[in-house]
């Protein structure tokens, strides 16, 4: 696909992207692929987050009868992944967003961000809420969830304050 990028004395530059087919679709965990991803995704939070604050889901605690977990695809090569956990009828929870480090800043987060909020609309939720760090690095996922419409809330389910965490929440 080209697209145009600036005229430069009449002429059009080009600046040639590829276009990325994404697939996104409902996952058993049982890939070694995903749990690499998964490995990847732990190890990097207990990296920027103190144990008591490290609330990312195990393989284990991801096959839970209440978390539907979706991973995205092009070809054969595994993009991201993503999870949302029915907190009550009208109340879901996101989980475990991580993109695959080699595909970060290509709109992997903010499709299965979409996509999740498309299933949680669906399953008739009221309101989508989540939990991310407070730490720098996890400023990219929360400018994410605040273009997608997520305000910083009180803890939510289970939770407790923690100056590590933050919480942002969605009404559908």
């Amino acid at each position: 696909m080209k697209e145009a990028t600036k005229f430069n004395g009449g002429t059009a530059i080009f600046r040639m992207t590829r276009v990325m087919v994404m697939r996104i679709k409902v996952d058993d965990l049982n890939g070694s692929e995903i749990a690499e991803l998964i490995g990847e995704h732990i190890n990097s939070m207990r990296l920027q987050s103190p144990p008591e604050s490290c609330h990312a889901l195990d393989l284990e605690g991801l096959q839970s009868p209440d978390i539907t977990f979706w991973s995205a695809w092009e070809g054969d090569e595994l993009l991201g992944c993503g999870a949302l956990k029915a907190l009550s009828p009208h109340h879901g929870e996101i989980k475990s967003m991580r993109t695959a480090a080699s595909h970060l800043r290509k709109g992997v987060a903010r499709r299965m961000l979409q996509h999740i909020s498309e299933e949680a609309k669906r399953r008739g939720y009221r309101r989508l809420s989540l939990e991310t760090g407070s730490m720098d690095a996890f400023e990219p996922a929360r400018r994410l969830y605040a273009g997608f419409g997520f305000q910083l809330c009180a803890p939510f389910s289970d939770y407790t304050n923690d100056p590590n965490s933050v919480f942002m929440t969605k009404v559908l």
